[in-house]
């Protein structure tokens, strides 16, 4: 199998490619294609994982469907027979990978929970003893738990550099004080939900992030949810406070380009096939274990 590294729909409107998923504009709605692409460090490399978009996609509607009691979300439909007729010729770029959803006026701020000190948090957490202004005990490891699950948000990065968190004031600042707590108490309240459905499946969900939007019915969930890309799933039975954690992410990929000692400046390098392959299961192991489904790509 190939990956699919970019999309070419015909004359449908393309708004822009990120890292992952080029997004187009159907009518008064917006589709979303996860492709195979993949990024570290902040660079998209030349080398896809082969049915990575499809994976990610199908954690993501799994997720928003459990979501729904907490709040609603951006999709109309990922099923392409679905689809307005033009696109339906498209299908195989389009099949298990893509979603029609729902405009909406996104917040500019990415909405973080941890449950767990690791990547920036626990850079900051060395540095200052706090995460985004909130205090947390002493004496803490990376890979530690916290005491309990916090908001530690971040600013949007619009041009793909990295994003830089900041403090729920600083939230405040840009949106107001109530959107500002709303954004709060539904990350916490996804992150609850989500990780103690994880460790039901041996994983730990250490910290996530989601992305809000606002239509005319209020507050959404959008983009993707709950996935390798946006979320440290650990292994729960090798957990251990003290260091880097096994993860269900990209982390083969990371380790690879730091064996070549990559300088983590364009072009970005292509991956061996072992090295794909292997992070390929890694996604579909994730899936499977989240799911409790098999999904062939």
């Amino acid at each position: 199998m190939t990956a699919l590294l970019k999309t070419k729909l015909g004359t449908t409107p393309l708004l822009g490619r990120g890292k992952v998923r080029d997004l187009y504009a159907v009518d008064d709605k917006l589709l979303l294609v996860a492709t195979d692409r993949i990024s570290a460090f902040d660079h998209v490399l030349g080398t896809g994982i082969p049915g990575k978009g499809k994976i990610l996609t199908q954690i993501s509607l799994f997720w928003f469907e459990m979501m729904r009691d907490i709040v609603p979300n951006h999709l109309i439909t990922a099923e392409v027979r679905e689809f307005p007729a033009w696109l339906q010729a498209y299908g195989d770029q389009l099949e298990g990978r893509s979603m029609l959803v729902k405009r909406a006026q996104m917040f500019p701020v990415e909405c973080v929970a941890r449950g767990y000190l690791a990547g920036s948090g626990w850079k900051d957490y060395q540095a200052t003893g706090a995460l985004c202004g909130i205090p947390l005990p002493a004496g803490l490891q990376d890979g530690s738990r916290l005491p309990e699950p916090i908001f530690t948000p971040a600013t949007k990065s619009q041009d793909g550099s990295h994003d830089e968190n900041i403090s729920f004031e600083g939230v405040e600042d840009v949106v107001g004080k109530a959107d500002a707590a709303e954004l709060r108490r539904l990350t916490l309240a996804i992150y609850r939900k989500a990780a103690t459905h994880a460790e039901s499946r041996g994983l730990i969900l250490a910290d996530t992030k989601f992305e809000f939007g606002r239509t005319d019915e209020g507050i959404i969930l959008a983009d993707e949810v709950l996935t390798p890309d946006s979320s440290r799933f650990w292994d729960g039975s090798a957990w251990k406070p003290g260091g880097a954690q096994p993860s269900f992410d990209k982390q083969f990929v990371r380790d690879y380009l730091e064996s070549i000692r990559w300088n983590k400046q364009a072009p970005a390098p292509s991956l061996p096939e072992e090295v794909a392959k292997r992070t390929q299961a890694k996604y579909l192991e994730a899936f499977r274990l989240l799911t409790g489904r098999h999904l062939t790509v």
